[in-house]
């Protein structure tokens, strides 16, 4: 069993930063890669980053590819998402999930087992 917590969001301008972090329980969380996803208003749940269990392997999606870092810390038990050079497009509710899958490319919704409640971040112009 593994439990998610996201923090970190809020209000950004764009252009700026803001980082997520992604704080997990439960000992297996080792075992398990991680990925970001984002869903904003009336839009479907979208995965932007991934990261395999031991974090020598990511993955992003074009938009966000070269402004968003995910890393992680096994020992901390955290997953955290860099946002540099934020856009408003970016203005979302991000969710941090888990999978037992390995690999981190094609990945989907359905995919992941455990989620967080989700995070805010909101992109002014």
């Amino acid at each position: 069993q593994v439990q998610l917590v996201e923090s970190g969001g809020g209000l950004v301008q764009a252009g700026g930063s803001l980082s997520l972090s992604c704080a997990a329980s439960g000992r297996a969380f080792v075992n398990y890669g991680v990925a970001w996803f984002r869903q904003g208003l009336e839009k479907e749940r979208e995965l932007i980053a991934a990261i395999n269990w031991s974090g020598d392997s990511t993955y992003y999606v074009d938009s966000v590819k070269g402004r968003f870092t995910i890393s992680r810390d096994n020992a901390e038990k955290t997953v955290d998402l860099q946002m540099n050079n934020v856009k408003s497009e970016d203005t979302a509710v991000y969710y941090c999930a888990a999978t037992s899958l390995e690999g981190v490319v094609g990945r989907i919704p359905d995919d992941y087992d455990y989620w967080g409640q989700g995070a805010q971040v909101t992109v002014s112009s």
